[in-house]
């Protein structure tokens, strides 16, 4: 019997939690390194003139948030809403606020365009050489990137190289494979 993508999914997730919960303490300054490496070099072909869209790390993410005092770039970050749709807002000096899913935001600030963004930076347990994402379940950056104004905005996975799946990842037709990825061995672009 064939298992159906939501299980293969679920076997993947399991799998590439537990080597990312592995690997990522010894590679983690390493991703950061090559993340800043990637931006400084945007930065200095003019491809980096809007907002640097960040996330707020999770439990066994590669933590981010020290580029916003590494970069002369405005940050945005993600919120989460009941509807399982994503915003993104800038993440100036207003306090964070718990978004739909828990995770701090700054929900007082204004929500951006798509047009305002430069650059996404996304988290994943796992990414395949074609650039299909494997998250978490919850859909939102799918939802977001379904969106054709939004396909727009550049999104970058950032993840340990051993996540990176040579085979393909189970995926839906609504799965939006991602620009690229960004791992301890540097940035990678997908094999359309």
């Amino acid at each position: 019997m064939k298992m159906s993508t939501n299980s293969l999914k679920k076997n993947h997730r399991l799998k590439y939690k537990a080597i990312r919960e592995k690997v990522l303490p010894k590679v983690e300054e390493l991703i950061l390194n090559q993340v800043t490496k990637k931006l400084q070099n945007l930065l200095i072909h003019g491809e980096l003139n809007g907002y640097l869209g960040l996330y707020w790390p999770l439990k066994g993410e590669v933590d981010l948030l020290k580029l916003k005092s590494k970069l002369k770039t405005p940050i945005a970050l993600p919120a989460s809403q009941k509807d399982r749709t994503l915003s993104y807002h800038p993440w100036k000096q207003s306090p964070l606020k718990k978004d739909f899913c828990g995770i701090p935001a700054p929900l007082d600030e204004p929500i951006l365009m798509p047009k305002e963004i430069s650059l996404l930076l996304v988290p994943a347990l796992a990414v395949d050489l074609y650039g299909q994402r494997l998250g978490y379940g919850g859909g939102f950056y799918d939802r977001l990137r379904k969106d054709p104004i939004w396909r727009t905005v550049k999104a970058l996975i950032v993840l340990p190289q051993e996540c990176v799946a040579i085979e393909p990842l189970p995926h839906e037709d609504w799965d939006v494979p991602f620009d690229g990825w960004i791992s301890e061995k540097g940035a990678f672009n997908p094999c359309y």
